[in-house]
């Protein structure tokens, strides 16, 4: 049963541009139960903390692996957030498979870089592209462009870092 599995500990990011938009990447596969759907294909960059790492420098690690930035400073984070994955029906073995969902600590980053150092198409780490395009979108949209199994969390992001996008979360 699924409610008996843990969470997959993970770190999100908002990655604030200097206008306070966020970036987003469009994932271009599933990966197990991280379905995509079509229409909502977007999200903002987040991954899995390794055992023993410190979620700060998991954050940064996620940021270079998933988009190739490294150009960022620290804004705030939040508390743990939680969300289930949707049913799988997929091999035990995927890496996925042995969790209910992720929890996740969400961290606010300003990109103090210029937008040519983002690519994420390049494989880092050894780990394959998740994103084939990104842009910045307003923090307060972002919500209705991820998969359903999503949504809450980004609202409660959005609520949560809404003071660095210069936009009210109503």
């Amino acid at each position: 049963m699924s409610s008996e599995k843990p969470y997959r500990p993970n770190v999100g990011i908002a990655l604030f541009n200097a206008e306070g938009r966020v970036l987003i990447g469009r994932r271009f596969k599933d990966d197990g139960p991280e379905i995509i759907l079509p229409g909502l294909e977007w999200q903002m960059p987040q991954g899995g903390i390794d055992a023993g790492e410190d979620p700060r420098q998991a954050v940064m690690r996620e940021l270079w692996e998933e988009t190739g930035a490294v150009s960022a400073d620290y804004l705030g984070e939040t508390t743990w957030m939680t969300y289930e994955f949707p049913p799988y029906h997929g091999p035990a073995t995927h890496r996925l498979a042995e969790f209910r969902g992720q929890r996740q600590k969400w961290f606010a980053l300003r990109f103090t870089g210029r937008d040519d150092e983002i690519d994420p198409l390049t494989p880092r780490n050894g780990q394959p592209a998740e994103f084939d395009q990104w842009r910045w979108e307003r923090l307060d949209r972002v919500a209705d462009l991820v998969v359903p199994f999503r949504r809450e969390v980004y609202r409660a992001v959005a609520a949560s870092f809404a003071e660095f996008a210069g936009t009210s979360a109503a």
